[in-house]
């Protein structure tokens, strides 16, 4: 994807689930784009990408396993 079409809503998407993975407390990610709560920010802007990434890693690693020296 070319990031000069980004719009406003996948960036913000993307802040949140990017400051979700390195370990930002949900209600401190809530006030910064502005929710009361943190059920919007969680239920429908947060993606979990760790689990996702960690997922792939793993099937790659069963498709190609390390090989001893």
């Amino acid at each position: 994807m070319n990031p000069d079409d980004w719009t406003p809503r996948e960036m913000r998407h993307s802040f949140v689930s990017l400051l979700s993975d390195s370990g930002m407390p949900l209600e401190n990610i809530s006030r910064l784009v502005g929710h009361g709560t943190t059920i919007v920010t969680e239920t429908v802007y947060r993606k979990q990408l760790r689990p996702v990434l960690l997922d792939g890693a793993q099937a790659m690693d069963d498709l190609f396993p390390a090989r001893e020296p």
